[in-house]
């Protein structure tokens, strides 16, 4: 298999570790991954994923590019298409993949991270913004893995309603939203110490990494409590 996401390299690399042939060079999990590189998620080096003859090429709908998938269909490449907004979908996307498709059964990391999911949504809300880009200020919106990780962690959204899945917004805007934390996460804009929260006076930052806010493999399930411990404060 050649997998063209980095949450499912290392959901693949941790469960069928032999039957991983290749990856982008995003892929940064599991530490030491030696396998073929393929390029990027956007650009993908089509000819050397053929080159490898993988019985299968997982990719994601929102990460991936159509013409690409497409033309390694049309090539005789078999590909299966993640489509994953929520964290249900991410673990029933996980359980076919891994049950139905590989045949290797549910992953223990799986069932993990399905129980601590299914914990009940803590209480009181806490209001927060979650840019992913700076010049210009992007934040996350509604309809996303994401946008579902802050509702299963009891964190109302302050963009959930806005119209674009990951809106643009001047940061003032996010400022007068009234968030009572920004979380800063460290991809796909690596937000620090020293870049981000300084544009936030006055109101509370949380730095995150952002595989606990987007990626849906092994990580999955240790997540939910590194993300409230650190909204918390």
């Amino acid at each position: 298999m050649v997998s063209l996401v980095p949450s499912l390299t290392e959901a693949l690399a941790e469960t069928v570790p032999g039957r991983l042939v290749g990856a982008t060079d995003w892929c940064t999990h599991p530490a030491g991954l030696d396998v073929p590189r393929v390029r990027g998620t956007k650009n993908p080096d089509r000819a050397a994923i053929a080159a490898l003859e993988p019985d299968l090429v997982v990719c994601n709908r929102e990460e991936n590019r159509r013409l690409d998938v497409d033309r390694l269909r049309a090539a005789g490449v078999p590909v299966w298409v993640t489509v994953i907004e929520s964290v249900d979908e991410a673990l029933a996307s996980m359980r076919r993949l891994f049950v139905d498709v590989l045949d290797v059964g549910e992953p223990g990391w799986l069932a993990a991270a399905a129980a601590e999911w299914a914990r009940p949504v803590p209480t009181p809300p806490c209001r927060v913004a979650v840019p992913v880009w700076r010049d210009p200020w992007m934040v996350v919106g509604p309809r996303t893995f994401t946008g579902d990780v802050l509702a299963r962690l009891g964190l109302v959204n302050v963009f959930a309603d806005a119209a674009d899945r990951y809106p643009k917004v001047a940061v003032e805007t996010v400022r007068a939203a009234g968030p009572d934390v920004v979380v800063l996460p460290d991809e796909p804009y690596v937000f620090t110490a020293d870049d981000g929260p300084e544009a936030f006076p006055g109101i509370r930052t949380a730095l995150v990494s952002g595989r606990d806010l987007t990626w849906y493999g092994p990580s999955l399930g240790p997540a939910r409590a590194r993300l409230l411990a650190a909204v918390a404060g």
